[in-house]
């Protein structure tokens, strides 16, 4: 078979596994040729929308005790107001069993530590939310106001720790992403462009440019925030005037071979596809370390940040019950 016709069996085969909402390629995950898995780098809507009605229900929760906070017969001292501070209480020295599942194997019994991260989130949430209709959303004595301070900033603490988290990890409970797997996917997928795209040795100098440019990663938080735009930037530059120059020789091709537009799309789609994939693989394995350095200095902070609101909750509950 020559290199043209193989090229052709890739493109057909690459619109054949298509969907109509442009969804993953394949569903096994080789490392090499078509067979790559490049789902990860598109959006997966779904995937959002079980987190996305957590925080709709966790806002609404608030806002009606906020608005109630007035005429709420809720008080911290005594009642239904007490339980929920001991319920909230409860559920935040449970965020504890999180870290003992990942570093105890004798504690597989109590389930996975893929369950157990879940539960870490949620009761992490709720925990909050008790707390704040404990507090009935107001200010107390000096120890109560300390103790609510902490569970604030361990609570904004652990959500962006959350998006961190998504941002190094294939999926929210899925396993750790690795810089050379995703330029593997990256090189994959340069290899099917180069093999479909006309103006190939243009396309590949300006992808393996881009390449370049996303794994030269700076030193420094600081620099990192300016150097993800700046890749973003190019990302955005280089797959725009590769599609221009796909599209530009596919419609001088068309005319030549007598190809209808309808052919001519769908070779241009795909070949989007294919260059918007490998900017995405390049984009991500050059987030990943920035992230990856930030998710470090984040948990070296939160573990101890959370030890100081298990000290501020006990030094809290002795004083209320004691003095």
């Amino acid at each position: 078979m020559t290199d043209s016709a193989i090229a052709d069996f890739r493109v057909e085969r690459f619109i054949a596994q298509r969907p109509n909402d442009r969804t993953a390629v394949g569903t096994s995950r080789p490392r090499t040729g078509t067979q790559a898995d490049f789902s990860q780098y598109r959006p997966h809507p779904w995937k959002r929308l079980i987190p996305l009605a957590f925080s709709i229900a966790v806002a609404v929760v608030l806002w009606i005790g906020w608005l109630d906070r007035d005429d709420s017969s809720l008080t911290p001292k005594s009642g239904v107001g007490y339980w929920l501070g001991i319920a909230g209480s409860s559920l935040m020295l449970l965020l504890l069993l999180y870290p003992l599942r990942k570093r105890m194997r004798s504690l597989r019994i109590i389930g996975t530590v893929a369950f157990w991260f879940r539960a870490h989130m949620i009761l992490g949430a709720w925990g909050a939310v008790l707390i704040l209709w404990h507090a009935n959303f107001r200010l107390g004595s000096i120890n109560s106001n300390v103790a609510l301070v902490a569970m604030l900033v361990v609570a904004a603490s652990g959500v962006f720790g959350r998006y961190l988290y998504g941002q190094i990890h294939h999926g929210l409970y899925g396993r750790k992403a690795v810089v050379r797997e995703i330029l593997a996917d990256a090189e994959a997928l340069k290899g099917l462009i180069s093999a479909n795209l006309p103006v190939a040795n243009r396309a590949v100098a300006q992808l393996n440019a881009f390449a370049r440019l996303g794994t030269a990663a700076p030193d420094g938080v600081l620099a990192g925030l300016v150097w993800l735009p700046v890749i973003s930037w190019h990302g955005a530059v280089a797959r725009m005037l590769l599609i221009a120059d796909a599209r530009r020789v596919i419609a001088l091709e068309g005319k030549r071979l007598g190809q209808s537009r309808t052919d001519q799309r769908r070779r241009l789609a795909a070949i989007a596809d294919l260059v918007t994939l490998h900017v995405a693989a390049v984009k991500k394995a050059a987030a990943f370390v920035f992230y990856e350095r930030l998710f470090s200095l984040w948990h070296f902070l939160h573990v101890p940040l959370f030890f100081l609101l298990v000290i501020a909750a006990i030094i809290h509950i002795f004083a209320a019950h004691f003095f």
